[in-house]
């Protein structure tokens, strides 16, 4: 165990998690929502620390990334837990297991072992991916720290409920993110994350004022978030940050909770793309389905195809020196 970061000791041996903005006020002997930051004796620690559940070397483009470090590799790590509750969440066995099966599972890998593992396998980035990395945010602190001395960059994939205090803290060691907005109506989040939007939409408006490169996924779910209102509501939101966010819309399929509804179909995303691209958003992506012409980046400016892609591999890429090589136009982005 580590003690925690981003807490206040109260009275009577409470605490207050700053960490998320559930800002959790903890009981002696208690847990967080998270279910793996325990106040014990009126200190917080993390369950978590140094306790890898998950460690892949994943295509950036997998997370969804397709505007930073494109074609490169990502050491991608994860611990149990999660800030969410999400009922279609796809990796629920390990997001959900100190909620629901009261265990903390994972080996003890070192910050330092990490790092050399990164760079052993010729990865530019550290993802910190598959869970939600807010609620290890001491052990990512320490990786990212060491990560950008190495000259690794640190990207998150996460929901984006971290308060503005965590944000500050870990930067400048946080270089980009896909954040998961989720849908763009306050009961969506309540009823199917127990969390609230507004948290959300704070964390991405911090990370463009502290540079953080962001990209944005939207999972399309039938009946819940799909409706033209709401989607020309998230993208005039997007746009409002930079019309050069990347936004990528991806298809549902039935996972977990939510067995009781059919996959997106490819007409409703194709839709969503439209009204993206009508709000003035450069870059407007379909997700998981593969072959799909959404799956590409044209240029902006004069259409011009930049970027093949099949799934998560990239077939053709015409991008010279982060520019359109047929009119010039600059492709938006980070290369490394």
């Amino acid at each position: 165990m580590k003690e925690a970061m981003l807490y206040e000791k109260l009275p009577k041996k409470r605490v207050k998690c700053n960490l998320c903005n559930h800002r959790c006020l903890i009981g002696e002997g208690k847990k967080g929502i998270c279910a793996v930051r325990e106040n014990r004796d009126g200190t917080l620690y993390s369950l978590v620390y140094r306790r890898l559940i998950s460690r892949n070397v994943d295509p950036i483009e997998k997370k969804p990334m397709f505007h930073f470090a494109p074609g490169s590799r990502s050491f991608s790590i994860a611990a149990v837990g999660c800030n969410f509750r999400c009922d279609f969440c796809q990796n629920y066995e390990i997001s959900q297991m100190p909620r629901e099966k009261n265990q903390i599972a994972g080996q003890d890998v070192s910050p330092e072992e990490i790092v050399a593992g990164a760079k052993k396998t010729g990865c530019k980035t550290i993802a910190y991916t598959y869970t939600e990395p807010t609620i290890f945010f001491e052990y990512a602190y320490d990786i990212a720290r060491r990560a950008s001395k190495e000259g690794l960059k640190n990207v998150f994939v996460t929901n984006g409920y971290m308060t503005e205090e965590a944000l500050r803290t870990l930067h400048p060691h946080l270089h980009g993110a896909n954040v998961d907005l989720k849908a763009f109506r306050e009961e969506f989040y309540q009823k199917r994350c127990g969390a609230k939007l507004e948290g959300v939409l704070k964390s991405l408006k911090v990370m463009r004022e502290l540079g953080v490169w962001v990209e944005i996924t939207t999972l399309i779910i039938p009946g819940l978030n799909d409706s033209e209102e709401e989607l020309r509501d998230l993208a005039r939101f997007i746009a409002s940050l930079g019309k050069e966010v990347p936004w990528h819309i991806s298809r549902f399929h039935p996972m977990y909770k939510m067995l009781d509804r059919s996959p997106t179909s490819v007409k409703v995303l194709q839709r969503a793309q439209k009204i993206g691209t009508e709000a003035g958003l450069r870059y407007v992506y379909t997700g998981n389905v593969p072959g799909d012409p959404g799956e590409d980046t044209f240029c902006p400016q004069c259409g011009q195809l930049l970027v093949d892609r099949l799934g998560f591999q990239i077939l053709e890429y015409q991008i010279e020196g982060q520019r359109c090589p047929k009119c010039g136009f600059p492709v938006d982005g980070v290369d490394l």
